[in-house]
Formats: structure tokens, sequence, C-alpha cells
């Protein structure tokens, strides 16, 4: 019997492609609204409320699609978001007040939001979304953490800045393909300054995730070869590694080649965030894994 399928008291089954795809989406979105704030806070944004309001809206979209569709219960896969069941009429858990609370400077930039973009008040909402964006993904790690990683005290602490990476690039992304889709000659130097520093982000994600399958791997599971662990994944994370970095650094690449780039930059976009889904579903199964292996 594969160890997916161990009884529940060994730990709770690895979560399903959509359910990681969602969290993915949600991901990106703080991280679009972390860059975001962070570029109108500093006042270095590109002109137009238009300008603003587009990477907003995209960044709730994303945000909010995994607790509506859990609130509604059009997924069975997700009983819960973030430890929150809404099936069983539980309180808000604080990594879900957190992610709530950012809706109020997000509605605060949308409404300050104008020509310049460099009025006081919004670049101070600017700055106070950016950091309750921060506060949100580390709350979600946090709690990701003390649901799943009790033990694994080395993986565990990797976990908050794997996830601030993740949503700076997997955002970072988004929040270029609105810029480019706008009017990329705001910026200058046109896009370039935004395609380098992606590139810096996703050789800085590949080292931490690197560091984090490596702490797994070598993590002592019951005196047997941690090698087991990863039987059978070592070519979807391949294809995770190659979704998550691969694709979206050539387009970065050739994004210039092509006269309509955003096609280019939509296609590193939705790869990063196909990518990671699965990378962190295939850990969800290492994890699992882990757990169905260790004693009574």
């Amino acid at each position: 019997m594969s160890s997916e399928n161990v009884t529940s008291d060994r730990g709770s089954p690895p979560s399903g492609l959509v359910q990681m795809l969602l969290l993915v989406l949600t991901i990106c979105g703080y991280g679009l609204w972390m860059l975001l704030g962070l570029a109108l806070a500093l006042g270095i944004y590109s002109f137009g409320r238009g300008e603003a309001l587009v990477p907003l809206m995209l960044g709730c979209v994303f945000v909010s699609a995994g607790p509506l569709l859990a609130s509604l219960r059009w997924l069975p896969m997700m009983p819960d978001w973030y430890g929150w069941q809404f099936s069983n009429r539980q309180r808000p858990t604080r990594e879900t007040l957190m992610l709530l609370t950012t809706y109020l400077p997000m509605l605060g930039v949308a409404g300050l939001a104008h020509g310049d973009n460099d009025f006081w008040a919004t670049r101070l909402a600017g700055a106070t979304l950016m950091l309750c964006s921060l506060a949100s993904v580390l709350f979600g790690a946090y709690g990701y953490r003390a649901r799943r990683l009790p033990e694994l005290t080395g993986i565990a602490s990797q976990m908050p800045i794997s996830r601030v990476v993740s949503a700076w690039y997997g955002g970072g992304l988004w929040l270029w393909l609105c810029v480019i889709s706008q009017d990329a000659s705001n910026w200058p130097g046109g896009g370039r300054p935004w395609i380098l520093g992606l590139l810096l982000l996703a050789l800085l994600l590949g080292l931490v995730e690197g560091m984090r399958w490596q702490a797994l791997q070598f993590s002592s599971v019951d005196g047997r070869e941690p090698s087991e662990i990863l039987t059978g994944l070592q070519t979807p994370r391949f294809t995770a590694a190659a979704l998550t970095y691969a694709v979206p650094c050539l387009s970065l690449l050739l994004a210039h080649l092509f006269r309509d780039d955003r096609w280019m930059a939509l296609l590193a976009a939705l790869a990063c965030v196909l990518g990671k889904s699965l990378e962190l579903r295939l850990f969800d199964i290492a994890l699992y894994r882990r757990a169905a292996r260790r004693p009574t």
C-alpha cells in the first residue's frame, strides 16, 4: 500500500494540486500587492490611476479565489483555508484574520490612487499595503509550519524565507505583466530593471528551495535511508523546476525579441504558478511519507 493511503492518524493527507494552485495564487497575489505597495511608497511606480488599479484588482482575484471557493464548498477537497474550517463554523485563525485585514489598505490604495500617485496619503497607504501583505505571507508560513512541520526544525526555519521569496518572484512576474501591458515606457530603461530583478529572484528562490529539499532529504526517518521519501518524485520535481525557473527566465530573456512581449510575460507568470503548485504538492507528499513512516 502506498504511503499516501496510510490512515489519518499518521498525519493529514497531502493537499491536492488544485488546493496548491489556489495557495500559490494567494502567495502571488500578496507578492503583487507587496511590490506594488513598495513602489507606491517609494514614489517610483508608473503614473496613472489605471496603472495602480489593474494590479490591485488582479491581486484581489488571486487572494480571494481560495477562501471564496472554500467558503462556498465548491471544492470538496478543500475542507479548510489556512486552518479555518468553514463547515464547522469555527472562528478564523490568526493567519486568516491577517489575510482579511490586508483588504483594508488595498481598498485604501484603490481609493487614493490618482494621476501621479505621489500624494502622501497614497504613499502611506502603499507602505501599509506592503507591510500587511508581508505579514500575511509570514503568518501563512508560520501557520503551515505549525501544522505540517512541528518536528522538522531545519526545514521549518526556512519556510518563512521560502514563502516571502516565492511571493516576490511570483508577484513580480504578474506585476511585470501589468506594467508592460499598460506602459513600460514610464519606467527608466523600459522593463529591463524588472527583468534583471526577476532573474535575481529566480536564482535566490532556487537556492532557498534547494536547501529546503536537501534538509528534508537528510532528515532522519527511523533509521531508514532518507532517499525512500523522495522515491518517484525526481521526474516531477524536474518538471516543476523547469516550469518555475527555466520557462520564466527564458521568457524574460527573449521577451525583447518579440514585437508584443506581453505574451511572453503571460507565459512566464503562468508557468511559474503551475510549476510552484506542482513543487509544493510534491513537497507535501514527501512530508506525508515521512510522517507515515514515523512510529505510532
